[in-house]
């Protein structure tokens, strides 16, 4: 073991990746699709074997988790997006190594490793905030916990500002991650604002194809990206450009997930008895030209010279 560990080998054959169905093709899930190239590319140099199960988000099929995990040749399993807590349990129980991704065990019985989603919204919505945007409309899609993680992350850096969170006027919500219905909920939301005065300076987008939509809608509207409305994206990988607009974006950490799942399944592999452990990691500010800096406190005067004088003398 000793030798194996100085030369890097892995102590394991082969791994099964569990993950839903979607994340199997990059035209459904490109976010899932890379974590699992990544692990792909993890484990290329050590002559592993990776054998793949598709299964629900929720309300998984446990008898084949449990088929898939009790054949002799599954050594070790990674489980990517998978919120079933009895998944969960059965994996802990099971008593092979096994580490989640983008997803975590309630229980505290099980590794895993995930975007930290709650610190890269607060940080965020605070680059908009350092930015002067005051009034910024947060566009996610909270279908799973993990991005409920995020909109609490951006609702404490609101706190942080002293600004009040109010749903009706900073959050438009979506069922998926999709350009055409962010395009749609944006263009609602804007429509039914009364007066130009009370539309966002920024708008915060919780993933590029979001931000797409986010920017056909304000195009159509006749509104300029940064001039009238500056747009951020969280995701910053699938689309460095919309429009002609370079997105300003936060990455979130995808390639480097799977590299960081086999390092905790070999720590998991040669102490078996050390606590478990959730690795949160950080996001990466790419700053483009998408997001105008304004003035924060920038007010019209009551009454004007006209003639740019400072004083009536």
């Amino acid at each position: 073991i000793l030798q194996g560990i100085s030369s890097g080998r892995l102590m394991l054959n082969n791994v099964m990746v569990f993950a839903p169905q979607r994340a199997f093709d990059v035209r459904t899930d490109i976010f899932y699709y890379k974590v699992i190239q990544g692990i792909t590319a993890a484990l290329a140099e050590h002559e592993v074997r990776i054998r793949y199960c598709g299964l629900e988000e929720l309300h998984s099929d446990g008898a084949l988790f449990l088929e898939k995990m009790s054949d002799p040749q599954t050594q070790a399993a990674l489980i990517i997006g998978i919120d079933d807590e009895h998944i969960h349990q059965l994996a802990a129980d099971l008593n092979k190594p096994c580490v989640l991704i983008n997803c975590s065990d309630r229980q505290m019985r099980l590794d895993s490793v995930s975007p930290d989603h709650q610190l890269i919204g607060e940080f965020s919505a605070n680059y908009l905030f350092q930015q002067g945007h005051s009034h910024i409309l947060n566009l996610q899609c909270l279908r799973r916990h993990t991005m409920e993680l995020r909109l609490a992350g951006i609702k404490q850096a609101y706190a942080r500002h002293n600004i009040a969170f109010d749903d009706g006027r900073h959050l438009v919500t979506t069922s998926g991650f999709g350009s055409e219905e962010a395009e749609q909920a944006l263009t609602t939301f804007i429509n039914r604002v009364s007066h130009r005065s009370q539309l966002p300076t920024a708008i915060l987008a919780g993933g590029d194809y979001m931000a797409v939509g986010a920017v056909k809608a304000l195009n159509k509207l006749q509104l300029n990206v940064p001039g009238d409305i500056s747009v951020m994206s969280t995701d910053g990988f699938n689309l460095a450009e919309i429009h002609d607009v370079p997105l300003t974006s936060v990455h979130v950490p995808r390639d480097e997930l799977g590299y960081e799942a086999i390092q905790l399944l070999q720590r998991r592999m040669l102490r078996a008895d050390a606590p478990p452990c959730n690795l949160l990691l950080h996001g990466k500010l790419a700053v483009r030209t998408s997001v105008k800096r304004i003035s924060a406190h920038k007010t019209n005067p009551a009454v004007s010279t006209h003639d740019h004088r400072l004083y009536d003398v």
